[in-house]
């Protein structure tokens, strides 16, 4: 039997013409409820989309023509997003029950700090900040949470949030609570795409729990203005590989680029070789839905030779220590083009991480990647290896 990562991806050009509304009447009995099948396999739907497919379904929730269970899916949606952003996920009630505590929400971070989540669509009607904080009391007497170790974030789909800024700021609760829209927690989410580093991923959670300010949507477009600029710092340019392990090799100035990028036509290929959805984690980081698949995905471009084509790629151990975590993980390398792509799992890749050359820098280090075509074999080069320098990896190429 398919699961959900499956039909997806086999289904992809069909389910991203739908929309959000048609999806969910597609999926069981096509109502969200409780409890119901059809939540659990929305959920497990929402694990196995991108981001670009949240934001749309996002707008989907808010458009004018808001269907039956909008505003349902939304709380859905929005948890989906807390759950990329790397939080421990408790799904709340779609609807309050006596005797239940009516959240909408928990996203736990690893360091023990909870946030109670509340979902709206819209700020046009007054809601109890009391109600809400008293949610958080009863979470902290049953001991699902820490008092000292949580806060509320209320979520709000529009833009237009005055009248609740400054509810909250005219309240007791004012430094308990704090105030997002849907649009800068995608862009949270897209930061965190753009990042592999886990210490700026974990600042960029940091920025939800309460601070200086009531509505941290500044903060949010201050940094998204930077992320550009620094996702270039970051970026390991291939051409710093180059002199230090092939001193003798000499770069002809026209291959001095901008790095390579074409990732995304890389991904289509793979998981259509893999036949699974696989949902960006961070840069350069990849899982399935179910989290038992693991993918990095790294490309360059094409140093042509007389004798061979070369292709220069880092390695860093953070990515490493995240495809360790799963059953399942491969390590991609994009060659010149999504024409030819490497897939090697990471078992007999990373048996041959000691005999790579290593950049240490301040802080961090890398691995140096070298890929080798010639007389129609394809080689990475292992340079602290004694005897054959080269491992064949042909059988890897997809």
């Amino acid at each position: 039997m398919k699961n959900i990562s499956q039909v997806w991806e086999e289904q992809f050009e069909y389910y991203k013409e739908k929309s959000l509304s048609q999806i969910i009447g597609i999926i069981h009995d096509g109502s969200l409820k409780d409890g119901n099948l059809t939540s659990k396999q929305f959920r497990d739907w929402l694990n196995n989309v991108d981001s670009v497919s949240l934001a749309r379904f996002i707008n989907d929730c808010l458009s004018d023509k808001k269907f039956e269970n909008s505003g349902l899916a939304l709380q859905d949606i929005v948890n989906q997003i807390g759950s990329r952003l790397e939080f421990e996920i408790e799904y709340g009630l779609y609807q309050g029950l006596r005797n239940s505590i009516g959240f909408d929400g928990i996203w736990k971070s690893k360091d023990g700090y909870s946030l109670i989540v509340e979902v709206k669509t819209t700020d046009a009607y007054r809601i109890s900040l009391d109600t809400i904080s008293t949610y958080r009391k009863k979470l902290a007497a049953e001991g699902i949470i820490e008092i000292e170790k949580s806060s509320i974030l209320i979520v709000v789909g529009r833009q237009d949030t005055g009248d609740l800024e400054a509810q909250i700021r005219g309240s007791k609760h004012a430094w308990d609570i704090r105030l997002i829209s849907t649009e800068s927690l995608l862009q949270l989410l897209k930061l965190k795409e753009n990042f592999n580093d886990l210490k700026t991923i974990n600042q960029i959670k940091e920025l939800l729990k309460p601070k200086e300010y009531t509505r941290i949507d500044s903060l949010i477009q201050m940094i998204t203005s930077t992320t550009e600029d620094l996702t270039e710092e970051l970026e390991i340019a291939e051409t710093d590989l180059i002199p230090e392990v092939v001193p003798q090799i000499r770069v002809p100035k026209e291959q001095q680029i901008k790095p390579a990028s074409f990732h995304e036509e890389c991904l289509i290929k793979i998981r259509a070789k893999l036949k699974l959805s696989l949902v960006k984690r961070s840069r350069v980081t990849y899982s399935d839905g179910n989290n038992t698949v693991g993918l990095t995905c790294a490309v360059s471009k094409e140093y042509n030779f007389p004798e061979y084509q070369q292709y220069w790629f880092a390695f860093q151990p953070n990515q490493g220590d995240f495809l360790k975590s799963f059953d399942l993980a491969y390590v991609g390398f994009g060659c010149g083009t999504a024409d030819k792509i490497l897939l090697i799992p990471f078992k007999e890749f990373s048996a041959n991480l000691e005999y790579l050359n290593i950049t240490n820098l301040s802080n961090r280090y890398y691995y140096h990647i070298h890929i080798n075509f010639r007389d129609n074999k394809t080689y990475l080069i292992l340079h602290k290896r004694m005897g054959n320098k080269d491992w064949d990896v042909t059988q890897y190429l997809i």
